[in-house]
């Protein structure tokens, strides 16, 4: 890749080509619970380049609106969040959710409804704010992955600040080919998270893939020869523009996932998600986050921006004799130790230097849907993704038989013919 693209698909800044092609969509902002009341005090958010403040008000309406005040740009973090408002401290300016001057307490002539502050449409779905940042009159149908619509019992999610570029975050992730590598136990007794040596993600040959343009992005498959007799396939989706359902590695009815959001050009928020389709809830949070390194109370420092204690400060606590004895990377969990190579590669990679192989086919397909999505919204017109067909997909894995068609049956389970959403309560 050239160095011009690599810089167009990495920037995301209001103005540049990638930034209002992802404002186009429905954007993750923060985490329900950060916002949890009526009235509650406000939290700050960094997306897509822009410093925010989240909010509920009185009424229980949700504000996502630029942080600094238009009087003098004082922080409105520090601001009370009172009767229907966010009201500045400094000199008492009040803001509605959206982004209204309502009252000013220091002018003995009102001007208020000359002022007003940059506010960003939002939704609460699936324990989640959605921000929409794009042109006025485009925002398109809510995001109701099928994540959203099961109970709370049936899903997990989680988020972790990550200090690298939004694109090598993402590309790491539907990366299919690494995660036996990387992941690796190399025996069966250790107690360390990581894919089981004896797993047949993990025994199986290198992977063969194959990529299937969707109307919302891809889906691909991991296709790994089990010897003579058996094939194990992985099957995945990316939703544009940042989103993966992958396989759990079980046989039970769960989907993981991720949001690889972008908060400036060097820093990334990583939701990391699963939840059961079927009548079973999934187990408690603190075990579906045992393997992962992703656990609130535990691997991440909610109180610091919900920055991980594993970070390139401190190596990510890499144990070299674990190393040598039990994973193949010595860092504690599974997503630890996909940020730690990831960030290793600096803050936006340079894609000039690469050298990629057939292994890299998902990695390829993805650049090139997000060009294509670049120059359809320079041109005017709708990327895609923005349809609700991605409401009913989900990722899947088997072991077929050397000469089974793997293909129909792994989609007829990623394209259930009756979804959560469509279930009677």
């Amino acid at each position: 890749m050239d160095s011009t693209l690599n810089d167009t698909l990495t920037r995301v800044g209001r103005g540049t080509p990638m930034g209002d092609t992802i404002r186009r969509y429905w954007i993750p902002a923060l985490l329900s619970f950060e916002i949890p009341d009526a009235d509650c005090p406000p939290v700050r958010v960094k997306l897509m380049g822009e410093e925010l403040v989240a909010f509920r008000d009185t009424d229980g309406r949700i504000g996502l609106v630029q942080e600094a005040c238009p009087h003098r740009r004082a922080s409105l973090y520090f601001g009370r969040n009172e009767e229907c408002g966010l009201r500045c401290v400094y000199h008492g300016w009040k803001f509605d959710v959206k982004g209204n001057c309502v009252d000013q307490m220091n002018e003995s002539r009102q001007f208020a409804d000359k002022v007003k502050l940059t506010a960003y449409p939002a939704l609460d779905l699936g324990g989640v704010i959605w921000a929409y940042m794009g042109p006025v009159g485009k925002i398109p149908a809510p995001p109701k992955f099928e994540l959203t619509q099961v109970p709370e019992t049936h899903r997990y999610m989680t988020k972790v600040w990550q200090e690298c570029n939004w694109l090598q975050a993402l590309e790491g992730g539907i990366d299919s080919s690494h995660a036996p590598i990387l992941h690796r136990k190399l025996t069966a007794d250790t107690t360390e998270p990581g894919i089981p040596f004896d797993s047949p993600f993990a025994q199986g040959a290198a992977p063969d893939l194959e990529v299937e343009n969707t109307d919302y992005g891809y889906r691909y498959f991991g296709i790994r020869p089990m010897g003579e007799e058996s094939t194990y396939v992985r099957g995945y989706h990316f939703v544009m523009p940042f989103t993966q359902l992958r396989p759990t590695g079980s046989a039970k009815a769960i989907v993981d996932g991720h949001f690889w959001v972008p908060m400036d050009d060097y820093n990334v928020m990583v939701y990391n998600w699963g939840y059961s389709y079927d009548e079973n809830p999934l187990p408690s949070e603190e075990s579906a986050l045992r393997e992962s390194g992703n656990n609130f109370y535990t691997d991440i420092n909610v109180e610091n921006g919900f920055r991980s204690v594993l970070n390139r400060d401190n190596n990510y606590k890499l144990d070299r004799r674990i190393q040598k004895y039990e994973t193949f990377t010595g860092i504690r969990g599974i997503n630890a130790q996909d940020r730690a190579i990831q960030e290793s590669m600096g803050p936006i990679v340079d894609r000039s230097q690469e050298f990629l192989g057939p292994s890299d086919k998902a990695i390829v397909a993805a650049r090139r849907i997000l060009e294509l999505a670049v120059e359809t919204v320079k041109d005017g017109g709708d990327p895609p993704g923005l349809a609700p067909t991605y409401y009913n997909i989900r990722s899947a894995e088997d072991l077929f038989p050397k000469d089974a068609d793997w293909h129909k049956g792994l989609i007829a389970r990623m394209y259930p013919a009756t979804p959560v959403s469509a279930k009677s309560p």
